[in-house]
């Protein structure tokens, strides 16, 4: 067993204090890659070895073995630990051993029914979440789950610190973007966005793989099942070894793939979101981002997957779909808390459609499962899978992006145009602003 890191141990012993100053349910709040499942592993072994029993939840089957084998090793006793998906857990809360701690996988997810089913038979447990992201989709906050958030150190200071490979990140350009108003010789800022945040693949995909990171692994994420393996074969034609993976693999064949993408025989693994929270893969050195997606916690697990260290490692991310237009730069300061951000009533209605569905052969509506493909519970109508499809403009070019920031305290902090219209759009400032701005610094 390793011994934990400074930071790390700082954390077990933060979560501690919460619950000595009465606190009953601490989120543990530390960027991807930053060892959440050794801070858990080493909480767990502590609670074993006072002879306490451990439930550990996750949302997805393949991380049971894996946070198993990780417990194994730290020496948390497994006699005294039972690691299910919620879904199992749910299952049989009646014949579960009633534990001293529930700690929670990627806790953002615990609002669903499914974990509050658990915590509401263990009413008076103690509880942990863990997650990098403490928010939702819908910016419902995690108040009603948790009390208190112990939060750890940044991804900037995990990269100066050299827990976390340095990166390079490549996106398009506005300037190169066709279809982009002019509006007295400069970008019209309402026009620029749009543009930008689009649901579209801006650039070839294998050109500038080989231009940018030729040679690396790379995790290529893809927007459905289809999509992943098309890029897969397309990749393979054009003499880059490839293969596609997702939730459906075989066991044994999924081990194989992943064998050969560690051995080096396999150059790009691409999938959905398999490779995304918790799942471990081997290290590799680029991510490619073909997937579009409004979702802060799955941007963030998907393009830091590259970051691990290594000595001179300098990791590449291409995100060919503007990600980081929506959300900032992966190692972004974020300011985190447990209320609910405000939504707008049109985001309010259109989270609610999502939360209940009518089976179009019997009628019956009834709440479709938080996680897995949704069947009607009266007559077994399986809902169909819908393949998301995204558009592709192949010539568009990538840039290089540095220091983009979502959130700007004023004018002067403003490092190009881009920037000019996102602070201009969030003041209400017009496009003479922008222009004037431009202006005064040369850059027009």
């Amino acid at each position: 067993m390793k011994a934990l890191r400074p930071y790390q141990n700082d954390i077990v012993n933060r979560v501690r204090e919460a619950y000595l100053k009465g606190y009953k349910s601490p989120c543990v709040v530390l960027p991807c890659g930053g060892g959440k499942s050794v801070i858990v592993a080493e909480i767990a072994r502590r609670t074993t070895a006072k002879n306490n029993h451990v439930l550990f939840l996750v949302h997805r089957r393949e991380l049971v073995e894996q946070i198993e084998q990780t417990f194994c090793k730290w020496g948390v006793d497994m006699e005294k630990t039972d690691v299910m998906m919620v879904q199992t857990a749910t299952r049989r809360i009646a014949k579960l051993t009633k534990p001293a701690l529930i700690i929670t996988d990627e806790n953002h997810h615990s609002k669903a029914a499914t974990y509050h089913r658990i915590y509401d038979a263990f009413p008076d447990v103690c509880r942990l979440g863990v997650t990098a992201t403490p928010i939702r989709l819908d910016g419902s906050g995690l108040g009603d789950v948790n009390d208190i958030l112990v939060e750890g150190v940044s991804a900037k200071w995990l990269i100066e610190n050299h827990y976390l490979a340095p990166y390079d990140y490549y996106a398009p350009s506005i300037a190169d973007l066709t279809g982009v108003r002019i509006l007295h010789g400069e970008y019209e800022a309402k026009s620029a966005e749009k543009a930008l945040l689009k649901t579209a693949v801006f650039g070839d995909a294998i050109r500038h793989y080989k231009a940018l990171a030729g040679g690396r692994q790379a995790v290529c994420y893809c927007v459905s099942v289809n999509h992943s393996m098309a890029m897969a074969e397309e990749f393979s034609a054009a003499g880059i070894s490839a293969a596609h993976i997702d939730g459906s693999t075989p066991k044994t064949e999924r081990g194989r793939i992943i064998a050969d993408f560690r051995k080096g025989d396999i150059k790009i693994l691409c999938n959905v979101d398999l490779i995304s929270e918790g799942f471990d893969v081997p290290d590799c050195s680029c991510v490619i981002l073909l997937r579009p997606t409004k979702s802060l916690t799955l941007y963030i697990q998907q393009s830091m997957r590259c970051m691990r260290y290594k000595p001179g490692k300098r990791a590449v991310i291409i995100d060919h779909v503007g990600n980081y237009a929506r959300f900032g730069m992966p190692d972004a300061d974020r300011k985190w808390d447990l209320n609910a951000k405000k939504t707008s009533r049109k985001q309010s209605e259109s989270a609610a459609d999502v939360k209940v569905k009518q089976c179009p052969q019997c009628y019956y509506t009834f709440e479709p499962p938080p996680f897995g493909r949704a069947v009607c519970p009266a007559c077994g109508f399986a809902f169909p899978k819908h393949e998301r499809k995204v558009q592709q403009e192949d010539d568009a070019e990538l840039e290089k992006i540095a220091e983009f920031k979502l959130e700007l305290d004023s004018p002067e902090e403003c490092t190009s145009l881009k920037e000019l219209h996102i602070y201009a759009k969030r003041h209400g400032y017009k496009q003479g602003w922008c222009y004037y701005q431009a202006k005064k610094r040369g850059w027009l």
